[in-house]
């Protein structure tokens, strides 16, 4: 019998990067973590809205072409299809102009989403999409029909509201963060940074959740699972552009955490791999095969960095 794929939704924004010169891709966090899950195998559904407009079929019609499903993606007669100004510094980070006020800010409950994480593996949401209230009171709804809710915390200064960043966590079982973030966190609760294990402990014990990941750029990745942290290196690659790639990373984590038997090797191994194989190549959802990167995973063994 064939397995049963893993099912899960992505909630936020969908939206084209715009960087210099006018070239345009497809993207928005939650989206790319979408993309890579589908890469990876599983059954996606965004949850999101585009505009009535040029800019929302051409972007719906690019996921098409990508063979996903758009079936949760509402369009809006409204709201224009979000757009976002890319800007690349010398380091090649990329700096965002995010517009307001689009359709993503303004998702609307539908009973078939509703309907979907009654049944889903998983649920993975952002801050992003909780700075309009129309979205945010969705992601509210939405969360309490499902069972395993994914938060990737992304401090964009001025679009997060701490208070509505704690009322998430509290309702998470896994949140992934970067360095930065995790000291913010911290600090927006009034505690001192001490060491990044004792503030995992206290994010734990703060808000009940058994499962943190920590991204540290070239220092590796944590993963923690109640009392059990695992740190794993990154792989060397050359770097073709960052945009992404914290996405990407936590795809990978997904798609094996998610799996049946999955050891916390496996996962982390699968995390670290594809946040390297997309950071070496160009733009956050650049074309590629599963059987592009189970090879390139398999070439680059890496082993659990001693605590």
């Amino acid at each position: 019998m064939k397995e049963k794929r893993t099912t899960i939704a992505c909630f936020g924004e969908v939206l084209w990067d715009i960087f210099p010169g006018g070239h345009r891709r497809a993207g928005g966090a939650p989206f790319n973590v979408a993309y890579h899950l589908f890469k990876m195998g599983a059954d996606v559904t965004m949850i999101s809205s585009v505009g009535d407009d040029e800019l929302g079929h051409e972007l719906l019609n690019k996921i098409k072409e990508w063979q996903m499903s758009v079936a949760g993606i509402q369009i809006s007669k409204v709201h224009p299809t979000s757009t976002v100004i890319a800007t690349m510094d010398e380091n090649n980070d990329a700096r965002y102009d995010i517009v307001q006020d689009v359709a993503w800010d303004f998702i609307e409950v539908i009973p078939e989403s509703k309907q979907l994480l009654t049944t889903a593996d998983a649920l993975v949401f952002g801050t992003l999409a909780t700075r309009n209230k129309r979205s945010k009171n969705t992601l509210f709804e939405l969360i309490e029909a499902s069972k395993f809710n994914v938060f990737d915390i992304n401090l964009r200064p001025p679009y997060y509201d701490v208070h509505v960043i704690k009322e998430l966590l509290h309702k998470t079982q896994v949140a992934k963060f970067n360095k930065a973030e995790l000291r913010m966190m911290v600090e927006f609760l009034g505690k001192d940074y001490s060491s990044e294990k004792d503030c995992v402990r206290y994010l734990q014990d703060t808000f009940g959740m058994q499962e943190v990941i920590i991204s540290k750029g070239s220092k590796g990745a944590l993963y923690v699972n109640g009392d059990d942290f695992y740190l794993y290196p990154t792989i060397p690659i050359e770097v073709k552009d960052t945009v992404g790639s914290g996405d990407s990373f936590l795809a990978g984590f997904l798609s094996k955490r998610l799996e049946k038997g999955a050891s916390p090797d496996q996962v982390m191994r699968q995390a670290v791999s594809l946040g390297a194989f997309i950071t070496a190549r160009e733009g956050a959802c650049p074309e590629y095969t599963l059987e592009e990167f189970v090879g390139f995973r398999d070439n680059h063994q890496i082993a659990a960095i001693p605590l």
